[in-house]
């Protein structure tokens, strides 16, 4: 009876130190990634929190091109049996964005450091934001819509980020990652033009039962009936990655700070 007892306790105990095994390895943290995201990099970059240098080096300006045409005006309804002629205002702002399509603010940090490289390397400065308008008459046939439509000259400029912080981050001092950025370039660059057209379409189904609403009248609606095409696909962004020379910056200690 005594071993049996034994041989008892003994399973139970082994039951439950397996259980309590089982239940710490189930409470243990997943490893970590312990790299950055582009994100990350350039939200430090920007704010200059910890950051000893960041400079957008490198850069290499690409052809320019046409962005895709997308729809800068209100949409104009004719829902009568005549032709109707009407005047539309338009206005369109072009930002930058990043390959990781991160928009870029104009006269932020990062737009700086940008500019700051590029005349450094070209003798001219990097537009980062374009705005435009104007006004223009168009005809939309009877059971039409019509609006105005514009596209912007846009230019890359490729290059490399290189971030030095002054503790480190994520076990370094030095990330570095490669970019491609995409603005507004000024018009007429390498012979490219903006353009500003007027399009018309037939009315949709739904949108004629609307006309019942607006006593078959013409009308303006400020909702965009043109889906833009997506604008050329950019480059993935590279991944952060820690520079080879990881030493630390001149009077700053070693201190683990991510």
């Amino acid at each position: 009876m005594a071993n049996f007892r034994t041989g008892k306790r003994r399973r139970v105990l082994l039951v439950a130190a397996a259980a309590a095994t089982a239940m710490g390895a189930a409470t243990l943290p997943a490893a970590a990634d312990d790299r950055p995201t582009v994100a990350d990099v350039m939200a430090d970059c920007a704010s200059g929190a910890d950051v000893s240098t960041c400079k957008f080096t490198n850069p290499e300006i690409q052809k320019a091109y046409l962005g895709n045409y997308h729809q800068v005006s209100d949409t104009l309804y004719n829902c009568t049996t005549s032709p109707a002629t009407q005047g539309l205002t338009w206005s369109d702002k072009v930002g930058t964005t990043d390959s990781a399509e991160v928009s870029i603010t104009a006269g932020g940090k990062i737009a700086g450091l940008i500019d700051l490289s590029v005349t450094a390397k070209y003798g001219h400065s990097w537009t980062t934001e374009h705005s435009d308008g104007g006004s223009m008459g168009m005809t939309v046939k009877p059971g039409e819509v019509g609006w105005i439509s514009r596209a912007q000259v846009m230019q890359q400029v490729k290059g490399k980020w290189d971030l030095w912080y002054k503790h480190t981050h994520w076990g370094h001092y030095n990330w570095y990652w490669y970019d491609t950025v995409t603005s507004p370039a000024p018009n007429d660059t390498d012979g490219v033009k903006s353009a500003v057209v007027m399009k018309t379409r037939p009315m949709t189904a739904d949108e004629k039962a609307s006309c019942g609403a607006q006593n078959g009248k013409v009308f303006l609606s400020k909702t965009k009936v043109e889906v833009p095409k997506q604008d050329k696909a950019p480059n993935p962004p590279g991944k952060p990655t820690p520079g080879t020379n990881d030493t630390p910056p001149a009077q700053e200690g070693n201190s683990e700070k991510r």
